[in-house]
């Protein structure tokens, strides 16, 4: 290797460690907003909370399923749900960050472009832990039993949690283009809403208008929400796992770009 080579193989190198420090100390920056406003987190929580006890105590025994009780069927939709609403946060902190000009100082800094962008979407794949595990949690109190092993389980959990980081690059994107809280708060449910319940999340697609069906039966939420819960009540999850999976991999690769190119270009 010649000198030329071997220096820009050590300067890349140090760009690479450099970005990694930046997006860890951004990621460290919004976590610790939790701590200090720790009225997010208990808010962000609640809600899912809520969707979760309506939906199996007001509607469970209406809707009948091939999953036998209702709740076996709702925990994976409902915690796919909880993630996706979860992802639509990091457009309104992006979007926060903007209207309090705290982005143009982090422009004035030596530091990584991409570090802010990721380490918002990040911290709220973190959060987004937290509170699929507590959903899991209050699903075992009020019912909820897994038909297969705890292997399965957390890759189910895992899956749904990659699922919600792709979306937060959505979401990041929405908030780099509104650049007002209210705005991005709107704009991140609108689009959101009409996917999460044209989905196999709280009914079988198979009870919805045929014209409907189609739709559902092909958007990314309902690949996954199926994938997890053929993971959590049995049967082959890998031809949905991998069509989740590319759903994950052409969102990431679509959405990220756009993002950073908004960052930079975001006044």
């Amino acid at each position: 290797m010649s000198y030329n080579q071997a220096q820009s193989t050590h300067l890349a190198k140090q760009s690479l460690f450099w970005a990694i420090s930046d997006i860890v100390a951004m990621t460290k920056r919004n976590l610790l907003h939790y701590v200090r406003v720790p009225q997010l987190l208990i808010f962000s929580s609640i809600q899912p909370v809520m969707f979760l006890l309506l939906f199996t105590y007001v509607f469970g025994g209406a809707i009948k399923t091939s999953a036998g009780s209702y709740i076996n069927f709702l925990i994976p939709g409902i915690i796919v749900q909880t993630v996706l609403f979860g992802a639509t946060q990091t457009g309104v902190g992006l979007a926060n960050d903007l209207s309090k000009g705290f982005i143009e100082r982090l422009r004035s800094l030596p530091m990584a472009r991409s570090a802010v962008l990721a380490g918002r979407t990040i911290s709220d794949l973190i959060r987004n832990i937290f509170v699929v595990l507590l959903m899991t949690g209050v699903g075992f109190l009020i019912g909820f039993r897994p038909e297969e092993n705890i292997g399965r389980l957390l890759v189910a959990l895992g899956l749904t949690v990659l699922f919600g980081f792709a979306f937060s690059w959505i979401s990041a994107t929405i908030g780099m283009l509104v650049k007002n809280v209210e705005t991005a708060q709107v704009a991140g449910f609108i689009w959101v809403f009409p996917l999460v319940f044209a989905s196999s999340i709280f009914v079988p697609v198979q009870t919805m208008p045929e014209w409907l069906q189609s739709f559902a039966t092909h958007s990314p939420i309902t690949v996954t929400v199926n994938a997890t819960r053929t993971l959590i009540l049995g049967g082959d999850a890998m031809p949905d796992i991998w069509r989740s999976l590319a759903w994950i991999a052409g969102i990431l690769l679509v959405a990220v770009p756009i993002a950073v190119y908004r960052y930079r270009k975001s006044t």
